[in-house]
């Protein structure tokens, strides 16, 4: 027994000594989105990995919704281009609706000036002379609308000349007929003809890459045109979508930068027949200046390319949109050519459209590439300035002897003067 108690009395001091020793797990609290962001860098390691929420989506549509905004009564005054904006379903039951109040208003005036008349009383009477002929009731009222504002004239129901509220009432129907017709039909016809769908085949590639072309670091991306029919007048323009923060402290978020595809040169008008590589030369005024493979993952920006021009067929401007995100820039490769010369044609394979291939780019950014270089260029230069150094010395010394000499013959000549005086 005492054996006994004595093994249970260290095994117990050793469960003791293994809990005192033993490490204890700190479990981080859960802390909301704005204290993760106020963390230490150390600290906030595991959240660096954070979503980029697009400003622009892939298929060109903006993520932005407009809220609280109070000064509704501005939609109204420009209603033609409301409806137009409206989506398809709304557009197709207000069209539907306008249409069957004006028909119902003014289907049920015809009927109460049949019934103040006293049409109604006299249905089937042949000495009496109606309003309308062969109106009695309200469906009958109603179809007799729908004749008038559409012109239709079946020519059951007519109205005669005892009536004359009810040619009145058929000259404002007529007119405001018309005028619902106009605003109807045009905005349908605005909204089937929207440059939206030509948008559609106007094909960005799925990833921007970065290499080097003609002995420069280039951001470039790929266009091209789905359709036979050309873009007139297309033009290219890129945006840096990226927050800062001013010298004196201010945050702008989503701030606009320029990207230069060619704007100086011209290079941002295209003749899009083909597929064609837009390139951004990274120089001092890029943006991406200072940017270098390792800094690209870290970097939250989003590149925002505008393609424009008019529609061959309709002379209407079309614009078609794209993204990307640092994700979907890829660093070292080129895309694969797509233009191929068949017998008597050029034949372009979309299949290869959104391919790449890894090529041999330095890692560094454009700043650290011109340093080098210059670098490389510093002993060369330092052998030309020492030579026009010491050039320069050789010519003020010989300059500085000669006029020792020259003094000192002077001086000889004035002394014998001196002597020939005496």
């Amino acid at each position: 027994v005492c054996l006994f108690l004595m093994a249970a009395n260290v095994l117990e001091e050793d469960s003791m000594e293994q809990d005192i020793e033993s490490p204890v797990t700190i479990h981080q609290p859960k802390l909301p989105k704005q204290a993760r962001e106020d963390l230490p860098k150390n600290i906030n390691k595991e959240f660096s990995k954070r979503k980029i929420q697009r400003y622009v989506r892939k298929d060109g549509k903006c993520n932005v919704h407009h809220g609280n905004v109070r000064e509704t009564y501005r939609y109204l005054t420009d209603i033609f281009t409301t409806l137009v904006d409206l989506k398809w379903r709304f557009n197709l039951l207000i069209f539907v609706m306008v249409y069957t109040v004006t028909w119902l208003f003014f289907g049920m005036i015809w009927w109460l000036i049949a019934y103040m008349r006293g049409d109604m009383d006299h249905i089937g009477d042949s000495t009496w002379t109606p309003c309308v002929s062969n109106l009695n009731g309200f469906v009958s009222a109603f179809l007799f609308s729908i004749e008038t504002e559409t012109t239709i004239g079946y020519g059951y129901r007519v109205i005669t000349d005892k009536c004359p509220e009810g040619i009145i009432l058929l000259l404002v129907q007529s007119v405001l007929g018309s005028i619902v017709n106009a605003f109807m039909v045009g905005c349908m016809f605005v909204k089937i003809s929207q440059p939206k769908k030509r948008a559609e085949t106007l094909v960005f590639s799925t990833n921007a890459v970065i290499s080097m072309r003609d002995g420069k670091l280039c951001l470039m991306f790929r266009v091209g045109d789905l359709r036979n029919s050309h873009i007139v007048e297309a033009s290219i323009r890129a945006k840096l979508i990226k927050s800062k923060q001013t010298k004196e402290g201010e945050f702008i978020p989503l701030n606009q930068t320029d990207i230069n595809v060619g704007y100086y040169t011209g290079d941002d008008r295209l003749f899009l027949v083909s597929p064609l590589i837009i390139s951004h030369e990274i120089n001092q005024q890029s943006p991406f200046w200072e940017i270098s493979k390792a800094q690209l993952p870290k970097e939250e920006l989003e590149i925002v390319v505008i393609l424009e021009g008019m529609v061959e067929a309709t002379g209407m401007t079309c614009q078609a949109r794209s993204s990307y995100i640092t994700s979907e820039i890829l660093w070292g490769y080129r895309f694969t050519p797509v233009l191929t010369l068949e017998d008597g044609f050029y034949e372009v394979d979309y299949n290869s459209f959104h391919e790449t291939y890894e090529t041999n780019t330095p890692v560094y950014s454009a700043k650290e590439l011109a340093e080098m270089a210059s670098r490389a260029e510093l002993p060369l230069t330092w052998s030309v300035s020492s030579k026009l150094d010491q050039h320069a010395e050789l010519e003020t010394e010989e300059e500085e002897k000669n006029q020792e000499d020259q003094n000192e013959r002077n001086g000889d000549v004035a002394n014998l003067e001196n002597e020939s005086k005496v």
